[in-house]
């Protein structure tokens, strides 16, 4: 990707955060990458910086198109990049290869419920808030709900039974006031649940009550001159207002979901989804659909893409996120129109990534509108001077070569994006036809070139072009008829003398303005098939002379002519060399022939 590419797409991408991966053309991606603000993320890979990495500046050059995804927050954007290299494992990405997940605060369940910090998720009833990109913060949040909210941190089974029981004694964080004592009854679950539904408050960020107890208790510390025990009271709710830890991009409380919003212009609609697995957002895509005259129904084109859209990306997820309640041909799937909470937050979220999208292709459009290139201006004038349907990318012209019969060869040259593909250039040895037959050559060659094509399944040109009048065009349009493809493609022969343009069945010539550039490229054409047939006439006739210059000896085969011209390069220094030269490549018989034989030819 260029960086005049980039400067096509720049003002579609958007100033928020989110991650963006850079994709090749088999849609391989190969980098992924977070951003506080995508716009000026994704700028700094292009431009004239020396500094640029060579592995970054090879990622960016094969890259082939750069997609990204809209989150609400920086936090959420290393969340969603730790996922998508895990899945995706993109070349130029550095791998996580120890694996490890981020950490999440648990409420367990249990009676007298402890609150820790873990890394594993385990689905048995209890309580998980985050995932947390920053341990330091974590651990101020933890540690600022133990100060306020006193709570055991032992594994005791605190049944009523084994309290009752007097199985347990009070250890030394309740002699240091971190803990009230539940183990020996000092403390009722009815009073320590009130506490525990105080924490979920906070770790859900209602920060209400708390707050106003956190400035009460800053305030304080203020009258008394305690400026320091004030200023970490205010650090401590900072990080809670700054870091709450709800996340729209990993969720414990949602497991395996499908997201769908819709969004429809004149003639298109658009559907993007989200594939959430066991929490984590693995996949997003942006599908477009070309509507029909009545597809004006939003549910109706989500009731066509949610199914072909869940087979390509093998979803098995049996619940559904839609903006609006619609009966789904799979009975066994439930659809959700979440209002609020994490469901919802994941509905915006794909709502958000649609609009931007549609907007980059808006964009898109317009530019593509305003900027066209040279290639395609040429092509689209070549498209309305020979009245072809299709635009020509794709075309190939013929010519055929021969000296009064002998050595017939004949060439087919391509152009693709109106520029010469050499390395698709073909040329043939005519095989059927005996004597100077221009006509026959050009229907062997054109049937034996696009049988070819179909045997291999590869592509038609646009346009094909023969190099003569009437007669070699009649003759390739007879090939075509055989092979049932005369109407799958354009043909014209170009006559030389007045650069006349013929069509098959039309025996008035078309003639293109002398400076159109649509001619300039036909002649081009021309001229290259020609050179390139030539060329090969040439050298296949002059393989033929060497070849038979030394073959005339006696007992000397085409073989070891082969091998003395391959080792001296042409027959005036075979036979300028010495017989000791010769032994050492043909051995002594052959040296002795070939002496023999030019000593004789220069006596006569």
């Amino acid at each position: 990707m260029t960086t005049t590419d980039f400067k096509a797409i720049s003002d579609t991408i958007p100033r928020q955060p989110g991650v963006y991966r850079f994709i090749d053309e088999e849609d391989t991606i190969l980098y992924v990458g977070k951003a506080k603000n995508l716009r000026n993320r994704v700028s700094s890979y292009f431009g004239q910086r020396k500094d640029r990495a060579h592995r970054t500046r090879v990622m960016v050059k094969n890259a082939h198109r750069i997609e990204f995804t809209v989150v609400e927050t920086e936090a959420d954007a290393l969340l969603l990049e730790n996922t998508l290299i895990k899945k995706h494992q993109p070349r130029y990405n550095v791998m996580l290869r120890d694996d490890k997940s981020y950490s999440y605060i648990c409420i367990k369940k249990e009676r007298f419920p402890r609150v820790f910090i873990t890394r594993r998720v385990i689905r048995d009833g209890s309580t998980y808030f985050g995932p947390y990109t920053s341990k330091g913060r974590l651990k101020i949040i933890l540690e600022l709900i133990k100060r306020l909210f006193p709570l055991r941190t032992c594994s005791y089974n605190l049944s009523a039974e084994n309290i009752e029981a007097g199985k347990f004694k009070v250890c030394l964080e309740y002699h240091i006031k971190n803990c009230m004592g539940p183990c020996e009854a000092l403390e009722s679950e009815e009073a320590y649940n009130e506490k525990i539904d105080q924490v979920r408050n906070i770790l859900k960020g209602n920060f209400g009550a708390v707050k106003q107890h956190f400035k009460g208790v800053m305030e304080q510390h203020a009258e008394h001159l305690e400026f320091e025990k004030a200023q970490r009271i205010k650090e401590k709710l900072t990080a809670f207002e700054d870091y709450q830890a709800k996340s729209t991009v990993v969720s414990t409380t949602i497991r395996d979901v499908d997201v769908f919003s819709v969004a429809s212009e004149e003639k298109e609609a658009f559907v993007n989804y989200i594939k959430v697995v066991n929490g984590a957002i693995i996949h997003t895509h942006t599908q477009e659909l070309v509507k029909n005259l009545d597809d004006d129904d939003e549910a109706g084109l989500l009731q066509y893409a949610i199914p072909v859209i869940r087979e390509r990306f093998n979803s098995i997820a049996t619940e559904i996120i839609l903006p609006q309640d619609i009966p789904l041909e799979d009975e066994t799937l439930q659809v959700t129109v979440p209002k609020i909470g994490d469901k919802r937050r994941l509905l915006d979220l794909s709502e958000k990534n649609l609009k931007y999208y549609m907007l980059q292709r808006q964009k898109q459009k317009a530019s593509a509108k305003r900027k066209q290139t040279s290639a395609e201006r040429i092509l689209r004038t070549m498209q309305s001077d020979l009245g072809m349907d299709a635009l020509p990318l794709h075309i190939e012209c013929f010519d055929n070569s021969n000296m009064q019969g002998s050595y017939p060869v004949s060439s087919c040259v391509v152009f693709k994006n109106a520029k010469p593909s050499k390395k698709d250039y073909r040329h043939y040895n005519i095989k059927t036809v005996v004597g100077p037959d221009d006509f026959a050559s050009m229907r062997e060659v054109v049937h034996r070139r696009y049988r070819r094509l179909l045997e291999e399944g590869e592509s038609l040109p646009q346009l094909i072009i023969i190099d003569g009048g009437k007669g070699q065009l009649s003759a390739a349009v007879e090939s075509l008829k055989t092979l049932g493809i005369l109407e799958k493609v354009t043909i014209v022969g170009i006559a030389k003398r007045l650069e006349e343009i013929y069509f098959p069945g039309d025996s008035v010539p078309l003639y293109i303005n002398k400076k159109s550039e649509s001619l300039k490229i036909i002649q081009q054409a021309r001229d290259e098939a020609h050179r390139f047939a030539i060329t090969f006439h040439r050298n296949k006739r002059s393989q033929n002379f060497t070849g038979s210059e030394l073959t005339k000896i006696p007992g000397i085969g085409e073989k070891t002519a082969q091998k003395l011209l391959a080792h001296f390069g042409s027959v005036k220094r075979v036979k300028e060399a010495r017989a000791s030269q010769l032994a050492e490549v043909a051995g002594l018989n052959v040296a002795k022939k070939v002496k023999t034989y030019f000593a004789d030819a220069g006596a006569e």
